[in-house]
């Protein structure tokens, strides 16, 4: 309960000197990082613009009650991850764990779902309180992809090749496996839950905590249990996909051919269950061998009944999300990060001492203007040339450009190689445009 402002403790000097630090596992994103997550969220906005998928963007807090009735009650998600907090209304809201629910809410919210297809897609933070280790944090990130309204295995195809096209981007289709599996429909899904449920009640005594606090509420959950010790009993228990509907059994064999036509391989995963209770048919994971035990960088599959359960009227949809995170701890791992994602300067402009300032200035900007993809540093804050240079240097700038007494009285200005054993050269503004535009060009800016 909050307190009145007036039962307030004042802070003691000590508490009030003290250094403020992040929250565990929520981290800062520094400069010399930001610019790969740049990279990387340019590589997906483009990739969308490509396939017509437009852009939504919903509240990191929502009521808990969205969680609670999409993700299931029984799921760790909301057992045990999620951050939840009464308001000053006393209303129970909650930081967003995953996007797929609040984009539903959204979509029927705002009246986007009638009579009409959507293909939408969004990035941002969640939030899940759960143990942080590399790659997975309490505040992460996830591109998503949902799209609604269309019920045929055409566009399930299309998610999964929109998400191997990313791969292929980024130069880590190579690394990574997809894994398919079918959960068949709501009824053949329950059905196969009483046979799962008879089957591990005869392994009663195999089953870990975890396993046995499932057994009645989510036993499917328990197939994905990573327990060595269980690994045998779960190889033998029934296959979902043995038990299939007939509809959903030709919905993932056509599935299974349009991704061969694709050439797209895949690897059909009977465990494959998802941790979420909302999906139904079709469900797939991209994962990889190269980030140890946390394998799994994209997920997603069908949630045909999801917006009927949220309100809405009933409308197929299918999706994935992939952890941001994760996804450039593998391209750091694999050394596959580019050049040009790395965000450094072309150019640093220094006034060699204080009489240059101004006219630096004004040709920094007039640089700007010819060249819209150069990237340009002016020197600030004075110091020795010696100095100047250091932090030329240090900027990591390809070239720096020196303005000094002499430059000033003849409107030239020094062109000096910082990477390149090459002569340094002195321009009129003219030819220095067109000479920066060639090295750029040359350099694939």
């Amino acid at each position: 309960m909050s307190q009145s402002p007036s039962s307030h403790k004042a802070p003691s000097r000590n508490a009030s000197n003290k250094k403020i630090q992040a929250i565990r596992g929520m981290n800062d994103l520094l400069p010399d990082q930001s610019v790969l997550w740049q990279y990387v969220e340019g590589q997906v906005r483009l990739l969308m613009q490509r396939y017509g998928y437009d852009e939504i963007r919903t509240p990191i807090v929502e009521q808990t009650a969205l969680f609670a009735r999409s993700i299931g009650e029984v799921t760790d998600i909301v057992e045990k991850e999620m951050y939840t907090f009464e308001d000053r209304n006393g209303d129970s809201l909650t930081l967003r764990p995953e996007g797929t629910a609040s984009c539903v809410r959204a979509a029927i919210e705002h009246g986007l779902l009638h009579n009409q297809t959507q293909r939408l897609w969004y990035q941002g933070p969640m939030f899940r309180h759960e143990r942080p280790q590399k790659g997975r944090y309490r505040q992460f990130h996830q591109v998503g992809v949902e799209t609604f309204g269309l019920e045929g295995p055409d566009i399930d195809a299309e998610v999964i090749l929109l998400s191997a096209r990313l791969w292929k981007q980024l130069g880590l289709f190579e690394q990574v496996t997809l894994e398919l599996n079918s959960l068949g429909a709501t009824e053949a899904r329950a059905a196969y839950r009483e046979t799962l449920m008879a089957y591990f009640e005869q392994h009663h005594e195999q089953l870990d905590e975890d396993s046995r606090r499932r057994l009645t509420s989510n036993p499917l959950r328990i197939l994905d249990s990573k327990n060595p010790d269980m690994a045998g009993m779960l190889a033998d228990a029934p296959r979902l996909i043995d038990h299939l509907d007939d509809d959903s059994r030709a919905h993932f064999e056509q599935l299974c051919a349009l991704l061969d036509a694709a050439g797209i391989d895949y690897v059909i995963n009977p465990r494959l269950v998802r941790g979420l209770d909302y999906y139904g048919r079709t469900v797939f994971e991209w994962t990889t061998t190269a980030l140890g035990s946390q394998g799994t960088i994209c997920a997603g599959g069908r949630y045909d009944a999801l917006v009927e359960q949220l309100g809405g009227k009933p409308t197929p949809a299918v999706g994935f999300a992939l952890g941001i995170e994760r996804l450039i701890l593998l391209l750091e791992t694999l050394a596959l990060v580019p050049e040009s994602a790395l965000g450094r300067l072309d150019l640093y402009l220094l006034p060699v001492d204080d009489s240059g300032t101004r006219q630096t200035l004004l040709l920094a900007e007039r640089l700007r203007n010819a060249l819209p993809g150069l990237r340009a540093q002016l020197h600030c804050g004075g110091g020795s040339f010696k100095s100047r240079i250091k932090k030329a240097d240090k900027s990591g700038a390809r070239l720096a450009l020196l303005v000094g007494e002499d430059e000033v009285a003849t409107g030239k200005a020094t062109l000096k190689f910082l990477r390149d054993d090459r002569d340094q050269l002195s321009l009129d503004q003219e030819a220095l445009i067109d000479t920066l535009s060639d090295l750029l060009v040359d350099e694939g800016a």
